[in-house]
């Protein structure tokens, strides 16, 4: 029965900041409206990693190649046809992060621990060699850009986003994710992965096939970092080699250990931390990374689990 409270504390919780962010838009100034929405950009991706780091054990850092080539599938397609269709962008930006997810799954899946991370980053710099030289297709180093494409609704036709109507568009995929990658890590799949994280040869000795299990973490992950992709596309209307670069990898990790590995919600609350730390000092310090790099190996001393994790500590006691 004690259950039960917390579960509905939880999704009384999880309707107030719904809530909260549906009316953001309303009552924001521009500038902030639309980091808001870039702040659930970045959760999505952390969210993705999280799969990986946090319920399977396995430290990526090639969750940049997924991110880009997400956005470069999204690129190709709303260059091709006119008008600009955003359904094509989202299929041709999961396939290609799909592609690239089953590839570095294949091989980088073979190995554990640091060679596991080791790998997803040679892969990622792979990629980012490929795309800032293969200038023909990918633009280089001044990257793509193109126009933004309408909701494409039946009733809407191709009206344009707004700010608000795009916001919106990025809340409600990004909670549509967190609710299938929340079941996925609660369902008996998702209790394997972290059997993995836990004690993987006692997994394999009871049979599991952990190699497979692995791949598809790592497929799943890599879709849903894909996405984070195109959404990225969508919102600024261009697609660069910088998003493909490993230091966004990293980024993403700092927003897993900011928030809380193993949690989903915990990364896009280290993202919001994050992004919303670097934009403030920014405006007052030229070395704005040192301070911000202090904060986080205080954060990392003496709140471990992150900040889900010392709440849940907290409301525990």
């Amino acid at each position: 029965m004690s259950g039960r409270p917390s579960q509905r504390g939880y999704w009384i919780g999880f309707g107030v900041v719904l809530g909260l962010l549906i009316v953001a838009p309303l009552v924001l100034p521009p500038f902030w409206q639309r980091f808001v929405t870039e702040i659930l950009i970045w959760g999505l991706l952390a969210m993705s990693s999280d799969i990986l780091i946090g319920y399977t054990g396995m430290v990526s850092f090639g969750h940049s190649a997924f991110f880009g080539l997400g956005m470069y599938g999204a690129a190709a397609a709303l260059l091709s046809v006119a008008p600009p269709n955003l359904w094509l962008a989202l299929l041709y930006g999961l396939v290609g992060a799909g592609l690239v997810a089953v590839f570095v799954a294949f091989f980088s899946t073979r190995l554990r621990e640091i060679y596991f991370s080791i790998t997803t980053l040679v892969f990622s710099q792979i990629f980012y060699v490929i795309i800032f030289t293969w200038t023909a297709v990918t633009g280089g180093e001044n990257g793509l850009t193109f126009r933004q494409p309408g909701l494409g609704l039946p009733g809407l036709g191709a009206r344009a986003f707004t700010p608000t109507t795009l916001h919106w568009f990025v809340l409600a995929v990004v909670t549509l994710s967190y609710l299938v990658l929340r079941r996925i890590t609660q369902s008996p799949f998702g209790m394997v992965l972290q059997s993995i994280r836990e004690n993987e040869p006692r997994t394999r000795a009871i049979g599991y096939a952990v190699e497979r299990y692995k791949i598809v973490a790592v497929m799943l992950s890599g879709l849903f970092a894909g996405l984070a992709g195109v959404l990225y596309a969508i919102q600024n209307k261009f697609a660069a080699p910088d998003f493909v670069f490993f230091l966004v990898s990293g980024e993403v990790v700092i927003f897993n250990v900011m928030g809380g590995v193993g949690t989903l919600v915990g990364p896009i609350a280290g993202a919001a931390f994050f992004l919303l730390l670097r934009e403030g000092l920014s405006r007052y310090f030229e070395y704005y990374l040192i301070p911000v790099g202090i904060i986080f190996t205080l954060m990392v001393i003496f709140l471990p689990q992150g900040f889900l994790g010392f709440l849940r500590r907290r409301l525990n006691q």
